[in-house]
């Protein structure tokens, strides 16, 4: 390194010395000016990019040469497992520079909370939910932790963008520039997406478009190189997961394979067929302990010649070491997610990107063929933010009663300024009001007896996170907890079933040997008899894009990527199957008896939008198809328009949003309505021409 790059002198030293590094990567070096200057920025790279370091040594040069003290840096990561990954790699950075770095999280012990708040760090590692915990405690003084806050780092920025947890910080951010009394820089790191000019000014201020004195934004790509090789992408058809782990545990023997899964019930399956095969495997997903994933994620990095199964947990940044191959068994839901998998690999010099398709099922092969289809268009999709958060505009209002005790009720908005997250505000107010769950006094706000009622257990703990965490029971076997598993798992009642029911835990089996339910608990014991695990999941919504490509796909489009024998004649038989469901540019209408198979390919949310133009039409909608009841007049559709249209949304569903009870009900029912809706894509499918089905008749 000349000595040019713009880092403090110390950190060119160490990343020189310590690091071993002879420069720093193109999007490291790209940042640093960007990043000193004060502005806005947006860091795109794959996973494992240096993306960390890119944001964290121009922000400790600016530390050391603007003699920032006291707590200046926020780092924000949506994960506690990446917090703990990044923590010694990041305090190691700070100790170059006499600089100290904190760790705050839900796993983190009281002690050190003490410490940190006796002597704040210079840098501190922490999630939106425990900033919210912070903000709300009477043991935090706010003013004294937070007045000196220069920057914010926000790691995996896409992962936040796409979920009501970015409305969340962006909310809480909002409260702590207001403490601060300055704006906060904003630094995101993001894997590629579709749209990052858009997500950058989401970041700025919850609006995806640059407003009329919006400060400046810059976004850095890392560029691949043009001398980079085609990444070594193979698809295959298995058909079941017994396969996929005769077909791993053959394939590239002696190195590291990183297996995705979509969903924790076939990790598990997957990860207990290759221990049965004598395949060294360790797993990682949500409903392990935090312990388990730790030691197998842990293990993983320091071994040769093994497996890791997991779900999209190891999608993000978290450092398992240099990899070898990546596998996905099916498809994963988005292209986006395909390139992070996808840049696991290939991190080596000398090395190359990789992914190898193992589909168990039919249905499964043809979603991974649309992908990859998409994938070699060059499409990513955009990130959309959840439109309407009002719930989380309910959840602000009470948390900042708890933080400040009381607020005026006429100038709250100076806590948010223009945040889009607080547009219906006023409405939502109102109803708070109304409900007693705010108080008015002298004209100030404080909580009220109905928000101590829904609210208040624990401190008002329910009130800090902005996701429903599923209900799960803690699994442990003696004094070890191996993790947690969904009641659907589990016999009610009648010990004389559990016998009959081992489970599946860590890829491994266990007999269940008692199920306390006021405790929700599970203690168990080794079996050698092969289990099985159920989670709750809901429906997956595949979108437009993904759905458009899979009908190209038996149109007769084959992705640009090398198939196997198992795998070309199955396409073939694919494609010989969904025939009579499809037609170029026209939409296949088959009735059989009283129901109406109408075959959009459009996704389940665009069909479940069309059903609601259609006046909610009996039926069932599915990602490739809406099955309608009765005479349905599908002709007319051409004449609706969309603009207002929203699904259908049972009022029962209202349980599943977050702070439901702070809204009214019919506020609740549109706002899930709203999010549903994809009427761009219903739209489309109104514009198309619409033919029977070859031998069949074509409803009136």
């Amino acid at each position: 390194m000349a000595g040019d790059s713009g880092l403090d002198e110390a950190i060119e030293y160490h990343v020189v010395n310590s690091l071993g590094w002879s420069s720093l990567r193109p999007l490291q070096a790209a940042s640093v000016e960007p990043i000193r200057s004060g502005g806005d920025c947006v860091l795109i790279a794959p996973t494992a990019g240096g993306k960390t370091e890119a944001a964290v040594f121009p922000l400790l040069s600016s530390m050391v040469q603007r003699q920032w003290s006291g707590l200046s840096v926020l780092y924000v990561t949506p994960l506690r497992a990446l917090l703990n990954n990044l923590h010694p790699r990041i305090t190691k950075y700070g100790d170059w520079l006499g600089r100290r770095v904190g760790l705050w999280h839900g796993d983190v012990g009281d002690t050190a909370r003490k410490r940190i708040l006796a002597d704040p760090p210079d840098i501190l590692l922490t999630t939106p939910e425990s900033l919210e915990a912070m903000l709300v405690s009477r043991r935090v003084d706010h003013d004294r932790l937070f007045t000196g806050l220069q920057a914010i780092v926000v790691d995996e920025l896409h992962s936040f963008a796409a979920s009501d947890r970015g409305w969340h910080l962006l909310g809480v951010l909002a409260r702590l520039e207001r403490i601060a009394g300055r704006p906060i820089q904003r630094v995101g790191l993001s894997a590629t997406v579709g749209n990052p000019q858009e997500i950058g000014r989401w970041l700025q201020g919850g609006e995806t478009a640059a407003g009329p004195g919006k400060q400046e934004l810059r976004v850095v790509f890392e560029e691949t190189p043009a001398s980079a090789p085609e990444p070594e992408v193979l698809l295959d058809y298995v058909g079941s997961v017994a396969n996929a782990a005769k077909i791993i545990a053959a394939l590239h023997r002696g190195e590291k394979r990183l297996v995705f899964c979509e969903s924790r019930r076939v990790s598990e399956q997957l990860a207990f067929e290759l221990r049965t095969l004598g395949v060294a495997t360790f797993v990682s997903h949500s409903s392990l302990s935090a312990e388990e994933r730790r030691r197998s994620e842990q293990a993983f990095a320091e071994a040769q010649n093994t497996v890791i199964v997991a779900t999209s947990t190891l999608e993000l940044g978290i450092d398992i070491g240099d990899l070898d191959r990546v596998v996905q068994i099916d498809a994963p839901r988005t292209v986006a997610s395909f390139l992070q998998r996808l840049g696991r690999t290939g991190r080596r010099p000398g090395s190359t990107r990789n992914t190898l398709f193992l589909a168990t099922s039919p249905d499964a092969f043809l979603e991974a063929a649309g992908l990859l289809l998409l994938w070699k268009r060059g499409f990513v999709e955009p990130i959309t933010p959840p439109p309407h958060p009002r719930h989380l505009t309910a959840q602000q209002l009470l948390a900042l009663a708890l933080q400040e005790g009381a607020y005026g009720a006429n100038t709250w908005r100076e806590w948010w300024g223009t945040l889009e997250l607080m547009d219906d505000g006023e409405e939502v107010l109102k109803y708070l009001c109304d409900e007693d769950l705010l108080v008015e006094d002298g004209g100030l706000l404080m909580i009220g007896p109905a928000a101590e009622k829904a609210f208040g257990r624990r401190h008002f703990m329910d009130l800090l996170s902005s996701f429903n965490a599923e209900k799960e029971l803690r699994v442990v076997s003696g004094n070890k907890e191996l993790g947690f598993i969904s009641p659907l798992a589990l016999p009610r009642e009648g010990s004389e079933k559990l016998d009959a029911k081992p489970i599946l835990m860590n890829g491994r089996a266990w007999r269940v040997e008692h199920v306390n339910w006021e405790r929700f608990e599970v203690v168990v014991s080794p079996s050698t008899y092969k289990g099985d695990v159920r989670w709750h999941s809901d429906a997956m919504a595949l979108s437009f894009q993904m759905m458009r490509a899979q009908r190209d796909v038996v149109l007769g489009e084959t992705p640009e990527v090398p198939l196997s024998r198992r795998a070309t004649e199955r396409l073939d038989l694919v494609r010989e199957a969904r025939a009579d469901q499809v037609s170029k540019g026209e939409l296949v209408v088959e009735q059989s008896g009283q129901d109406v198979h109408f075959w959009t390919w459009a996704g389940l949310k665009a069909n479940e939008t069309l059903r609601a133009g259609l006046g909610g039409a009996e039926g069932q909608s599915y990602n490739d198809v809406m099955v309608l009841r009765g005479a349905v007049d599908l002709s007319r559709l051409a004449q609706i328009s969309f603009d207002d249209i929203v699904p259908h949304i049972p009022v029962e569903m209202v349980d599943n949003l977050k702070f439901s009870a702070a809204l009214p009900e019919a506020t609740a029912v549109k706002t899930l309505s709203e999010r549903f809706a994809d009427r761009a894509g219903a739209a489309a499918v109104a514009a198309e021409s619409l033919i029977p089905a070859t031998g069949r008749m074509s409803p009136e």
